[in-house]
């Protein structure tokens, strides 16, 4: 069983420590220490620990964490910033990050703030389905760099391009994505509407990002992206940084243009956003 709930002890603070490094492979310069965990959770921050509770000695052990800070948006509005969710190896699929997730909104809810953001790397698919498909999240901003030359196991190499996420978590939209009400279109349902996919692939192990894309206008398109991308990075990391210069081109066109990003679709082992202009977002 998992509990989320706050971190409270410096044991819990420690932990947080430890499952940074446990994550991404941070060294001791990346991670976030114990007194600036503490520091952000005494001052209307917030340390979310998901704690593994079945041991059969009574022992909790810390499988996810979830860290957070107040800000504001460009034109002033009070939000919260989700800086970090991380969940130990070996544990992602028992739904830990989405459940942390859940709690942070419930906490951001409570002190009256209807928005948090986030970035992450729009070429991770497995956290592009939770954020747009699971949570109902939504991106049109598209930020080069971010971090600069990065120094974790994940993200070494790779220029640190991400997709801003906003989760506006009072809307009628993310509450219909919690309900579980909203049915995802299928591919095939999205190709007989003559939804395109501007970018398809092309064939081989890995698939290679196309030489041209289709143009971008209708009011939906379909952007696929690498199914596996840390994969793909291990096998042939110079392919990787060619999906990292496509997919940035493409993606600051399209939200130029007024699109944004409502969904991940993933089938047959292949992972497409889907678009919408933005006159039809709620």
């Amino acid at each position: 069983m998992i509990d989320v709930r706050p971190v409270q002890t410096h044991d819990e603070y420690r932990a947080v420590e430890q499952l940074q490094r446990l994550t991404w492979g941070h060294g001791d310069l990346d991670v976030v220490p114990d007194h600036l965990l503490i520091t952000i959770q005494k001052n209307d921050g917030l340390v979310l620990g998901a704690f593994d509770v079945s041991s059969c000695d009574g022992e909790e052990q810390l499988v996810g964490f979830a860290l957070g800070f107040l800000g504001r948006t460009p034109d002033g509005r009070l939000k919260h910033c989700s800086h970090m969710v991380g969940v130990a190896p070996g544990e992602q699929n028992r739904n830990v990050g989405y459940r942390l997730k859940l709690a942070q909104r419930e906490h951001v809810l409570a002190r009256g703030i209807d928005l948090i953001t986030w970035t992450f790397d729009p070429l991770e698919s497995r956290n592009a389905r939770l954020n747009f498909h699971k949570l109902g999240a939504t991106c049109n901003t598209y930020l080069r760099e971010v971090y600069g030359q990065m120094r974790d196991v994940l993200n070494v190499g790779l220029p640190s391009d991400r997709f801003q996420v906003d989760w506006h978590i009072a809307s009628a939209h993310v509450a219909g994505r919690l309900r579980g009400d909203w049915a995802a279109p299928s591919l095939m349902a999205l190709h007989a509407e003559g939804v395109p996919i501007v970018n398809r692939a092309l064939p081989g192990d890995p698939p290679r990002p196309p030489r041209t894309v289709l143009p971008l206008q209708g009011e939906r398109l379909l952007v696929q992206i690498p199914s596996q991308f840390q994969v793909l990075k291990s096998a042939d990391f110079g392919l990787a940084c060619a999906w990292r210069e496509h997919t940035r081109v493409l993606f600051e066109g399209a939200f130029g243009a007024g699109y944004t990003v409502v969904d991940l679709i993933f089938e047959e082992g292949e992972g497409y956003y889907l678009l919408e202009y933005e006159d039809r977002i709620c």
